[in-house]
């Protein structure tokens, strides 16, 4: 789960319009340092370099998934990295997910700590072999 070039110039590019019908026109350049600010990069070519492995799950983002196998969406509220290809992240769900296979109670987590590999997948698995938490992109 890695930003690429792509997606972050086309960010640019509508960024650059939006900016553009909203009477504050900006030059490419800018709108490509404005889309590697946003991002959390110092500038363009600190965020050209870094493309391909800065994670998307970052303090503060967004993320939606699999917990357990229930379907979850959440915040990023604390993140590190572990190593060169996995990150200890902590994730707020925005509404408790029920863990609990059994009909005869409950088991709602609200905050789930898991260190998960570059595709979003965490090193901990089920007795059947499955990944605790899995992380799709937006």
């Amino acid at each position: 789960m890695t930003h690429d070039m792509n997606t972050l110039k086309s960010q640019a590019k509508n960024l650059r319009a939006a900016l553009t019908r909203a009477g504050n026109p900006v030059t490419h350049s800018q709108a490509l340092e404005l889309v590697a600010q946003s991002h959390g990069a110092r500038d363009w070519n600190t965020a050209h370099a870094t493309a391909e492995t800065a994670p998307l799950w970052q303090f503060g983002g967004a993320v939606r998934g699999r917990y357990l196998g229930q379907p979850f969406t959440g915040r990023v509220i604390a993140a590190s990295e572990r190593g060169r290809n996995h990150h200890a992240l902590t994730i707020a769900f925005d509404k408790p997910v029920d863990v609990s296979r059994s009909d005869l109670f409950e088991a709602p987590r609200k905050r789930i700590n898991a260190t998960v590999n570059t595709d979003g997948r965490s090193i901990s698995r089920t007795s059947d072999g499955q990944p605790h938490l899995v992380l799709e992109t937006a």
